[in-house]
């Protein structure tokens, strides 16, 4: 069972970010690292935990940036999953650049 967000959700409160498009139902944001290894290994970190939540991203990778696109496919809406994991992603995204602060994750 898919769990639904509240008709009041605040995303911006939540995932400040990601940007939101309540039409596509759809949150996005661009990841940017210092180059293509650091992207790769947010990538790999984000693979393993999609799989633990069986709920996979819509993703492209082009050298040190990775843009990501969640919605819940099965229930045509952003449910709790796409929260769960952006969150996860922005966790990860600051555990590999913790030591360069000054490079943007954007």
């Amino acid at each position: 069972m898919t769990n639904l967000l509240p008709l009041d959700f605040d995303f911006h409160q939540a995932i400040p970010l990601w940007k939101i498009n309540s039409e596509a139902q759809i949150i996005s944001r661009e990841f940017t690292f210092t180059d293509f290894t650091k992207a790769f290994e947010f990538m790999s970190l984000c693979a393993q935990y999609a799989n633990e939540l069986d709920h996979h991203p819509d993703w492209s990778n082009s050298w040190n940036k990775v843009s990501v696109n969640l919605s819940t496919h099965s229930a045509k809406q952003i449910t709790q999953l796409d929260i769960q994991m952006a969150k996860q992603m922005d966790i990860y995204a600051l555990q590999i650049s913790a030591h360069r602060p000054h490079d943007p994750l954007r």
